[in-house]
């Protein structure tokens, strides 16, 4: 809950612009913060991430690389042990698949290896999600790979209140951080303090209180999940929205804290189900065993298979709303009339605004 005081007269700014302003604000508290990656000073800046940056901070401090994923990552590591604070941005996902090793062998295990003496200050943005056209090697939401590896931090802000604070968070915190940020979010807007502000890393947030059933989910599928929400208070099912925003420490309290009540979990994985995060959410929950009497759980999230480019095949593999209801309907034993008809116009669209016209 935002104070008065802080919401500066209900500011609301993109995702976009959350993001570009905690990296603003930061870099002016500290020298030692630097931002590198593909594209950081192109046209485009990162989805527009990135602007002014460069133009305020110099080239110094704000520099594009040589495309060479590993060589890059294994760069910004080296910066950090030389006290600087690295923000690297891979524009996909798939791209830091070149620099596993660097992530997961050096930034993950080095303060473990040196006995906490040392630490790798490095914050990595990764570009998840959908998008027309992006196919089964540019469109992947591979949070459960990072989230998999101790010595990571993995984080994915749903808002833009969230992304500009967690981004503060991440940027100030000694661990190397993953920060996941889904395409279709960028574009969002919330309302967002001009201040410099941190929201802590590692805690989960209830964004909609109800009674009858309790949905998790994380990034972009918290939006669905709240839509979903206010859909199925049309034929009176009050549920409860939770964000898990960290995946890694994931923030299990407030889930359990809300299943005593409504007994019924669904959990809604913004990437593929098995060997996912819900598997992980809901083998805590049943280890529970206060939990398990009477306990009705159920989960979902992309289709098992690689994302395909065409739009007519790519929109059977993502739920949306409307798919989050009928899940809903099954763990409660409803079957909502005219569903799917009646709320057709909250149905994801395969491109995020009517402004999008390419992948970059």
């Amino acid at each position: 809950m935002l104070k008065k005081n802080s919401i500066n007269k209900n500011r609301f700014i993109q995702y976009t612009q959350a993001i570009n302003e905690a990296l603003m604000q930061s870099m002016k508290l500290d020298k030692k913060i630097v931002i590198l990656g593909l594209g950081v000073d192109d046209p485009k800046r990162i989805f527009g991430t990135t602007n002014n940056l460069i133009e305020t901070y110099g080239k110094n401090r704000v520099f594009d690389m040589p495309t060479s994923e590993n060589a890059i990552t294994g760069f910004a590591i080296g910066m950090s042990l030389g006290k600087y604070r690295p923000v690297l941005c891979h524009q996909r996902v798939e791209f830091a698949l070149l620099s596993m090793d660097q992530i997961i062998n050096q930034a993950a295990k080095w303060s473990y290896m040196n006995d906490g003496q040392m630490s790798v200050p490095i914050v990595i943005r990764l570009i998840i999600g959908r998008g027309w056209g992006q196919g089964p090697q540019h469109s992947q939401s591979l949070e459960s790979l990072f989230a998999n590896i101790p010595g990571l931090k993995v984080v994915c802000p749903s808002s833009a209140y969230d992304a500009k604070g967690m981004l503060i968070s991440s940027i100030n915190d000694n661990n190397p951080v993953i920060f996941f940020e889904h395409r279709w979010l960028h574009s969002t807007y919330s309302i967002v303090p001009k201040k410099h502000y941190s929201v802590p890393i590692g805690r989960s947030k209830i964004v909609k209180k109800g009674n009858n059933l309790t949905i998790v989910s994380s990034s972009y599928m918290t939006i669905e999940s709240l839509k979903a929400s206010e859909i199925l208070s049309n034929y009176g099912i009050n549920a409860e929205v939770i964000d898990l925003r960290t995946l890694r420490p994931l923030d299990i309290k407030p889930v359990l804290k809300s299943l005593k009540k409504t007994k019924k979990l669904l959990v809604v994985d913004n990437g593929w189900t098995q060997y996912g995060i819900s598997a992980e959410i809901i083998t805590r929950v049943a280890t529970i065993k206060k939990l398990n009497k009477n306990l009705a759980i159920n989960r979902m999230g992309i289709a098992d298979t690689p994302i395909p480019s065409t739009r007519n095949l790519a929109k059977l593999c993502y739920p949306d709303c409307l798919d989050i209801c009928t899940e809903v309907g099954k763990i409660l034993n409803i079957k909502f009339k005219n569903l799917y008809s009646k709320f057709k116009s909250f149905r994801a669209q395969d491109v995020p605004n009517k402004n999008f016209t390419g992948p970059f």
